[in-house]
């Protein structure tokens, strides 16, 4: 009588470990287009405005790029930090190996293996002037898509837009002139 209560049981417990075998077949293949492919990140901050939203923008990040060599200049990354490892940001590349970067002041040749980064804000972004090239081992993935704010829903661009955001300070600097006189 006893065998009798189980056999009742057989196709529930069939079907819990058919659903269950699903949702970890699902989780196996969100963690490995996370960890391979594809991933979303936050970025939040001043140092890469006007291409990123200063409150935040939620930015999709594709790791394929990196695996196979293929980072260029001008391309948005998401770099793990050089001065706190549990930290990753988003800058662009300026310089790949043995390219010549820098100013008016100094200029330096990024070395094998390494890349130069800076942020679009040049006035606020701790990058590659102030701790120098960074190790190609950093790179997490190469922005390409803006997802959040809906206004920069889009693609994001290989160049950075002439001094968009200079062009702006000034802007308001002199509407603040105007209102006070």
């Amino acid at each position: 009588m006893s065998l009798q209560v189980f056999r009742h049981w057989i196709p529930t417990v069939k079907d819990a470990f058919d659903r269950t075998l699903m949702v970890a077949k699902f989780f196996c293949g969100l963690h490995v287009t996370n960890t391979f492919l594809c991933t979303c990140a936050l970025a939040m901050g001043p140092s890469m405005l006007p291409t990123l939203n200063l409150t935040g923008s939620l930015v999709l990040v594709e790791r394929l790029s990196i695996r196979f060599g293929k980072m260029a200049s001008g391309e948005v990354v998401l770099i793990r930090s050089p001065e706190e490892p549990r930290k990753v940001v988003i800058k662009r590349i300026v310089g790949v190996e043995g390219d010549a970067v820098g100013n008016e002041e100094a200029t330096a040749v990024v070395p094998k293996g390494h890349i130069w980064i800076e942020g679009d804000n040049k006035h606020n972004s701790r990058d590659s002037r102030q701790f120098g090239p960074v190790p190609y081992g950093l790179l997490e993935g190469r922005v390409f898509w803006v997802m959040w704010p809906p206004e920069d829903f889009g693609s994001v661009g290989r160049k950075v837009e002439n001094n968009s955001l200079e062009r702006s300070l000034v802007v308001k600097k002199h509407k603040r002139q105007k209102f006070q006189g």
